[in-house]
């Protein structure tokens, strides 16, 4: 007779046969079997958070960073709600998670018991797809199937909900087989599809390429081609957010991120292109602007692994349903093989289209009046960039100017070392996703670019950091306001900065000190890099209060709801008009 085992048993063997290493989670009373049990599975390890949010997130780290589907654990009631705006952070973002929660036992569901909730249904809108086992003997196949949805098609955000008193029967146990193809995997594009796509390439003379996370989710394979293509065509190519890093930051082809606090070359350019490549993007509003009005003169490719991102947003001429990878690679191949002089036989055709872009270029729209008195942040964060670019650094971020500093002045030339909340803009993000990060790579150096604002609504995971050793830099821009908030308030809303200034700060050094961390303070720009250094050598978790100009604004910035042509450039850059005639500027 075959061994029997219990579900709490199956949830590990499943995670091991899955090749699971890392587990972030809380317990609680509808998990104590699966805790109970951990003790006997020394090949997972798991990470005790102080939040679930923050496990939800550090799983999201992990995973980004590494490519495997990061995994939580929370326990019924409040723990799987915790772990909501993670899961929706994910889902918005494409991160493949698996959250494994427990569940009153079946004959309390539906009665109101102890924290019980339905978490199916609640995080029925926000999940790939969710489960709640009740029959033991579907327990394994439906672990691995979340596993397999998590990471296939587009990656997201998945749970498998079980009941308490699952995890104490007892049932067969078979090994899981990998399937040879995953749903989700295949792909739909024809070669006909290829042929037409270079064939608007060849005769475009205002091309670009629009990449997004799709490219980094597609595997580093994708990246590279990424850069083949762009060499073989000479075309300039452009980034969202979330795909920062699928091609080198300090390229000459690339005109940085695209989008609301884009660049102003890739904005004009997006808006004046006659063909725009879009890999592995949707079409986002921060990246669009004003519908009606983005792109308006453009032939549109799209190319995308998911068949409901097809003309969702914006309509399209040529949809291309399939895995990035194989669809760059199909097209390199195809040019090679019909068109080998085709970047040379191009290039001339494409010239006056550089000309423009470099006159868009020429405005430096990231340019922003140094001070030699208070630190700037975008001051800190170029410094930042310098002390750490020979380092194989991975960047966390909060939500808010921050951020967009980050994206601006950072630069990336490497895949998943960017981990940001892009959609759902969650704040708080960045500090446990440090954990996830540093957890997954415990030798290389992880810092969190954070807002004071963002970070204290996740401060209590310096505390894990601190239990497991890892030493995650937090690197606070410190204006004392909700940025992003104020900015918006200050442009928008007349200067009513309603409830936007944070009246009561801890002293950050003080706390670093409170948790067992280092804290470090800059306050002038000339003590700058000598504390990023200290930050850099110092192997134990630190929290760095970088106190920066209250006033400044993230510039540049398309105000919500219009086109990329009418870009803020701020106070300082009186340029634009002269060179397009259509530049905005803000007096």
């Amino acid at each position: 007779m075959s061994k029997l085992y219990s579900g709490a048993e199956i949830v590990f063997k499943c995670m091991e046969d899955q090749g699971v290493e890392t587990i972030f989670g809380y317990p609680g009373g509808a998990v104590l079997p699966i805790y109970d049990e951990l003790k006997n599975h020394q090949t997972v390890k798991h990470i005790l958070v102080r939040h679930e949010q923050g496990a939800g997130h550090a799983a999201e780290g992990y995973a980004r960073s590494t490519g495997k589907p990061g995994v939580l654990l929370v326990t019924s009631g409040p723990g799987a709600t915790n772990a909501v705006t993670a899961l929706t952070d994910a889902y918005m973002d494409s991160v493949p998670l698996v959250c494994i929660s427990g569940q009153v036992p079946t004959h309390l569901i539906g009665t109101d018991a102890f924290q019980e909730c339905d978490t199916t249904g609640i995080t029925r809108p926000c999940t790939k797809h969710n489960w709640l086992v009740k029959d033991i003997n579907n327990l394994a196949k439906t672990i691995h199937k979340a596993f397999e949805v998590a990471t296939t098609g587009r990656p997201g955000p998945v749970l498998v909900d079980i009941p308490k008193d699952v995890q104490f029967k007892k049932t067969n146990y078979t090994k899981y087989k990998k399937q040879k193809k995953l749903n989700g995997k295949k792909n739909h594009f024809s070669h006909k599809e290829i042929n037409e796509l270079i064939n608007l390439m060849s005769k475009s003379t205002k091309p670009i390429f629009y990449t997004g996370g799709g490219v980094i989710n597609s595997g580093p394979k994708a990246s590279d081609l990424l850069r083949e293509l762009v060499n073989i065509t000479g075309f300039p190519i452009t980034s969202t957010l979330q795909g920062l890093g699928a091609y080198p930051g300090d390229d000459n082809q690339f005109l940085g991120m695209l989008g609301m606090h884009g660049s102003y070359e890739a904005n004009n350019a997006m808006h004046d292109c006659d063909l725009m490549i879009n890999i592995g993007a949707r079409f986002d509003d921060r990246i669009t602007g004003k519908l009606d009005e983005f792109s308006p003169k453009s032939k549109k490719v799209h190319i995308d692994i998911d068949p409901s991102s097809i003309n969702k947003n914006v309509k399209v001429d040529l949809p291309i349903i399939g895995d990035v990878s194989e669809v760059i690679s199909s097209t390199i191949k195809s040019i090679k093989r019909t068109k080998p002089n085709f970047a040379k036989s191009n290039k001339q055709k494409i010239s006056k289209w550089w000309e423009q872009i470099d006159k868009w270029r020429s405005i430096k729209s990231f340019n922003y009046v140094n001070s030699t008195e208070t630190i700037k942040p975008q001051y800190a964060v170029q410094r930042l960039y310098e002390l750490t670019k020979k380092e194989d650094t991975y960047i966390t971020t909060e939500v808010g100017q921050h951020q967009m500093w980050a994206a601006q002045h950072y630069k990336f030339d490497k895949p998943n070392r960017w981990m940001t909340s892009g959609g759902l803009g969650t704040m708080g993000y960045g500090l446990p996703a440090a954990v996830g990060v540093q957890v997954a790579h415990p030798k290389k150096l992880v810092i969190d670019i954070a807002g004071e604002a963002s970070v204290l609504m996740t401060m209590q995971e310096m505390s894990t950091a601190v239990q497991y050793s890892l030493p995650i830099k937090i690197f606070i821009l410190n204006n004392e306001y909700m940025g992003m908030v104020r900015q918006w308030q200050e442009l928008l809303h007349g200067k009513n900065y309603s409830e936007s200034y944070t009246a009561a700060l801890p002293d950050f050094v003080k706390l670093a000190e409170a948790y067992g961390c280092v804290g470090l303070r800059a306050t002038k720009p000339e003590e700058l890099d000598d504390k990023i250094i200290e930050m850099i050598n110092t192997d134990r978790p630190v929290i760095f209060d970088c106190l920066v100009d209250k006033e400044e604004n993230c510039f540049p910035m398309i105000p919500s709801g219009k086109p990329h042509n009418q870009m803020l450039l701020g106070p300082q850059d009186k340029k634009a008009n002269k060179i397009t005639g259509k530049g905005k500027t803000l007096v």
